[in-house]
């Protein structure tokens, strides 16, 4: 193996400085969404199931928003390989305003009609009582969010994946304690319970957008040239419109899909067991694939700003496959230690910490135990899809590969096992990891056909 993954000197050490920052951003990311479910979960477990099904649509929020950052990515890590700076510019301008519009349109709706949306989540409407005011402000704070988000996203394909970090890092630390005070009432603030969570949420937004436009005015390695950034052309939003609407597309998709998983549990006959198990396992799941999703944005970077560079198509074959390698690695080991991790901490520990108990705490341990032995497998499909195949401008089949085992092989599956067969959680908890099973072969085929090698800022692809 060692052979496999070998590559020049200091290749690895690099591919640590870019990716590692963006790991850590990752993990205060996620650790923010597990600090929050301990939060809610003290208030009991109907208020932390209203919460799970509240943030269905939220995750949907999140989803575009990682579409347009990913979008955002493949222009500017090419770009960056020419070092041209006007074009990033006009590519940050586009994405900042059509994410920021299909931010509003979505905040909108959440905002108006948010019982509505809770009722078609879960069978049981209290829920949506409990849950409907915490979406109503919650979505206002991913208009912040999504400007903020897809600054830091050029930052990131510029190589400056630090700056991630440090802002989102920061508005951990504002949302955390805003939290404590705003859902328990403390040190004189009202006692909000899950009101409190939002609004939490949106002051940290806002902080997040203003230490951006503060850096922004600042920085010297991205000189935004403003009269670029402010009216783009159009020949940069059809060039974005063809490489990240695609992309946007996808993770809409994708995040759908794996609301809809949320949905199918809210819909069992022991909803509030399951909704509250899944929000433990969801937060604890992605703690774990912080490390691959990190991995996958650096190799973004990579073999977008090797394909702008203009390298030959067998450097950067060799490449790609060198840092797919050793996401694998990287997989099988952070599998083997949650694995570990699971009878001697998180189900004596965190499960209790947690309020899971009896069937809940059940479920919750179906669920590591599947999730965690998938991660080798999430690890590859996601540096293939989101790294390499993005990283070449091949949108369509990575859109393809991401949604097509998810909604034609794992969502039929599991509501087959949850709604119709009500088989009990362990065919459940297998069915949701079929995804992966099935992506595999798929990007294995795609990565070794070498198509989906382009390069996306030459003046031809517009043609």
């Amino acid at each position: 193996m060692a052979i496999l993954i070998r590559r020049e000197q200091g290749f690895y050490r690099r591919l640590m400085k870019l990716s590692m920052p963006i790991v850590l951003q990752n993990l205060i990311t996620f650790s923010l969404g597990l600090i929050d479910t301990f939060m809610v979960s003290q208030l009991g477990n109907t208020e932390m199931a209203a919460v799970t099904a509240a943030n269905v649509p939220v995750f949907l929020l999140i989803s575009i928003v990682f579409g347009v950052q990913s979008g955002l990515g493949i222009l500017v890590s090419q770009y960056w390989g020419k070092q041209d700076m006007k074009s990033i510019s006009r590519s940050i301008g586009v994405a900042a305003f059509v994410g920021a519009a299909v931010a509003t349109v979505l905040a909108a709706v959440l905002f108006f009609w948010p019982v509505q949306i809770m009722d078609l989540l879960s069978n049981n409407h209290q829920l949506s009582i409990l849950g409907a005011p915490y979406l109503k402000i919650i979505g206002i704070s991913y208009i912040f969010n999504m400007l903020s988000s897809v600054y830091a996203s050029a930052q990131r394909s510029a190589e400056n994946p630090s700056f991630g970090m440090k802002l989102f890092g920061a508005s951990t630390l504002i949302n955390t304690g805003l939290n404590y005070l705003l859902i328990f009432g403390k040190l004189g603030f009202p006692m909000l319970g899950i009101q409190g969570a939002a609004i939490a949420t949106l002051c940290a937004r806002i902080c997040e957008f203003i230490i951006c436009s503060v850096y922004a005015l600042r920085d010297k390695r991205i000189r935004v040239q403003w009269a670029a950034f402010v009216r783009p052309g159009w020949d940069m939003l059809r060039r974005f419109l063809k490489y990240a609407s695609p992309v946007v597309l996808n993770e809409a998709g994708w995040g759908l899909g794996t609301s809809m998983l949320t949905v199918i549990l809210g819909y069992t006959e022991n909803s509030v067991e399951m909704l509250a198990a899944n929000a433990v396992m969801g937060n604890l799941g992605r703690l774990f694939l912080v490390f691959c999703f990190g991995l996958g944005a650096a190799t973004a970077v990579l073999v977008g700003k090797a394909i702008g560079e203009g390298q030959s198509e067998e450097d950067i074959m060799s490449l790609s496959k060198a840092l797919l390698r050793f996401t694998c690695v990287s997989g099988t080991v952070l599998a083997a230690i949650a694995l570990v991790l699971l009878p001697t901490l998180f189900m004596p520990v965190v499960f209790p910490l947690f309020k899971l108990f009896g069937e809940s705490a059940a479920i919750a341990t179906a669920l590591a135990v599947t999730s965690f032995a998938s991660i080798p497998l999430h690890a590859y499909t996601i540096s293939s899809i989101t790294g390499v195949l993005r990283s070449g401008g091949d949108v369509l089949w990575s859109a393809a590969l991401d949604l097509g085992p998810q909604w034609i092989v794992c969502l039929p599956l599991t509501a087959l096992c949850a709604l119709v067969l009500k088989t009990g959680i362990w065919p459940i908890a297998l069915a949701m990891q079929t995804e992966s099973v099935a992506k595999l072969p798929l990007c294995l085929y795609r990565v070794r056909s070498r198509k989906w090698i382009h390069d996306v800022t030459a003046n031809k692809e517009m043609l």
